[in-house]
């Protein structure tokens, strides 16, 4: 094996080593949940700034386009600075690219923008938490060191009802489905575990920067494409604006970089947990942006068992003792 051979062996085990430490995937898991969290209160403003009204899907699919392709330009332009190879790929790595960009980005954010105007913003946030589910339940059928056991079960179960605790008391039980509506929000949520999950495949055999980077930038393309063939539009920039979409391209950049760092190190399941937090942090930072009381005892009862959920799923079992 040669010196070069030897060093990019021992980077890459350097990394693994880093990615997979417990403490960090708490810690960085945790800060891209935060940092979506953070894009509820985001998005919301982002529509009153460029005047999107709330049944314009079109206009939101553009916004979205946006939001994307920059993100993915930003990931594409660190990776060529840090001397990363992000062009001249050959045309069966662009193509895998570009699935991953359409299912992941694309396609369950449109099925995500349809399926939230035809119900409410909390039926939305419960359904689409359901991600974590899809995701334990197909990497147990596709990896064998990532299998369902009754504590992982437990915690995602308990993950799940922080989930509903911090939606409750605002017509959490007034719930119906239909497929445009809720059907499409659970459409949405599977098409992003089923895409993470070959994401996680993908990012075996190349960087992660610039495979986001990629997904992103083409997921980006096609609702900017699927926006302005249904009649969308995006104006009103301003510095106010510009700033504000420019904040989401920055965190949709870091979140989904860390993010597949996480799957690509660690097992599907001990990752997909902390998604119950988004909705947590969400309507945390959409109360205090809002100025309404963030420490009501449902809130802090929805932490506790998300939290509780979370240290199910990824405590490390104590290894028996041979002898």
């Amino acid at each position: 094996m040669s010196a070069t051979s030897k060093s990019d062996a021992l980077s890459v085990l350097s990394l693994q080593q880093f990615f997979s430490r417990p403490r960090i995937v708490v810690l960085l898991a945790t800060v891209c949940c935060l940092l979506w969290g953070s894009s509820y209160p985001a998005i919301k403003n982002g529509y009153a700034l460029f005047d999107i009204a709330q049944g314009d899907i079109p206009g939101k699919l553009v916004f979205a386009g946006y939001r994307f392709v920059l993100a993915g330009m930003l990931l594409l332009a660190i990776a060529v600075i840090s001397g990363k190879p992000a062009f001249g790929l050959n045309g069966r790595t662009m193509a895998r690219l570009s699935l991953l960009g359409l299912t992941q980005t694309a396609i369950q954010y449109v099925f995500f923008y349809i399926g939230l105007a035809y119900t409410t913003g909390v039926r939305g946030s419960i359904l689409n938490a359901t991600t974590t589910f899809f995701s334990v339940l197909l990497a147990h059928f596709i990896f064998h060191n990532d299998k369902i056991t009754p504590r992982k079960a437990i915690g995602c179960i308990a993950g799940f009802a922080g989930v509903l605790v911090v939606n409750f008391g605002q017509g959490l039980l007034d719930f119906e489905f239909t497929l445009l509506g809720e059907g499409f929000i659970v459409i949405a949520a599977f098409v992003l575990s089923a895409a993470s999950i070959y994401g996680k495949r993908l990012s075996q055999g190349m960087d992660v920067m610039v495979m986001t980077g990629w997904q992103l930038g083409i997921g980006g393309v096609f609702l900017l494409l699927a926006g302005y063939a249904a009649g969308g539009t995006l104006s009103g920039f301003t510095p106010m604006s510009t700033a504000l979409l420019a904040y989401l391209a920055v965190l949709s950049s870091a979140a989904f970089c860390i993010w597949s760092l996480l799957l690509k190190y660690n097992p599907v399941g001990t990752v997909s947990v902390f998604n119950f937090l988004v909705p947590i942090f969400g309507s945390a930072l959409s109360a205090l942006f809002l100025d309404e009381s963030i420490l009501e005892w449902k809130n802090l009862l929805a932490l506790l068992l998300v939290c509780s959920g979370i240290w199910l799923v990824t405590r490390v079992a104590p290894k028996k003792n041979s002898g």
